[in-house]
């Protein structure tokens, strides 16, 4: 029982949020384990933003309680989010820096060791296929490969837990399935929270799903699981958050 405690980067637990009457987000649980790929679903207004603002601390929870390797992100925030790395559906990218002045900012306010960073900066370009990127002004890459330099700003710290918004919305298929491999070598040392509307996508790379609907979790399920009961992901997501009002 202690090595599973000890296992669980993420620990999410009875997380709440309200907006006056309205709850957004009521009692959700969420574990992640090591080296593990978890699908977050959902239709549009389940709660899947405000839960993963929840979770990377930017946004407080009503109630309920969230913990980082262990470490309390409500209590120690500062603590807890240097085992973090967050890729928002809107990569959070200086259009007029080239890619390596970003990523030097980025490692600078991770607190990367400064002699390490010359390494670090040549490994996570290296990860996300940037190699030749480096001197090429942000603004003017594809859309591809911006979200690549997203990806490098959220591990350039080799955090324990990545949580990724949408991260191949708007690329074309080449592009989606370089990030999906991408994706899948980064749960091997990491764990992963990946949300998205693409359920092939989650088929393909995730370990792990939970559905959302109406702001409670309304399944989490192993892919295994699903593939030994012959039921499709699209089937159970449809059944579970079609409306029939």
């Amino acid at each position: 029982m202690a090595d599973e405690k000890a296992d669980l980067t993420l620990s999410a637990q009875d997380l709440c949020r309200n907006y006056g009457d309205h709850a957004a987000v009521h009692k959700v649980n969420i574990q992640l384990k090591r080296g593990e790929v978890l699908g977050l679903l959902g239709p549009n207004g389940a709660g899947k933003t405000t839960t993963m603002r929840m979770l990377t601390g930017n946004l407080a929870p009503s109630t309920g309680s969230i913990e980082i390797c262990g470490i309390d992100l409500l209590d120690k925030p500062q603590q807890a989010k240097a085992h973090l790395g967050f890729l928002p559906e809107i990569p959070p990218l200086y259009r007029e820096l080239t890619v390596d002045e970003y990523l030097l900012l980025v490692a600078r306010l991770h607190r990367v060791d400064r002699q390490a960073i010359p390494t670090v900066l040549n490994k996570v370009k290296q990860r996300c296929g940037l190699e030749d990127r480096g001197k090429h002004l942000i603004g003017t890459l594809s859309k591809g490969f911006q979200q690549r330099v997203g990806i490098a700003q959220a591990i350039i710290h080799n955090p324990d837990v990545i949580i990724l918004d949408e991260p191949t919305v708007g690329l074309d298929p080449n592009q989606m399935r370089e990030i999906r491999k991408l994706i899948r070598e980064l749960g091997v040392s990491s764990s992963v929270i990946l949300s998205t509307h693409i359920l092939s996508e989650v088929e393909s790379v995730c370990d792990r799903v939970q559905i959302m609907h109406k702001g409670k979790m309304v399944l989490d399920e192993t892919m295994a699981g699903l593939q030994q009961q012959g039921t499709h992901l699209e089937t159970v997501f449809t059944e579970l958050t079609h409306d029939n009002e």
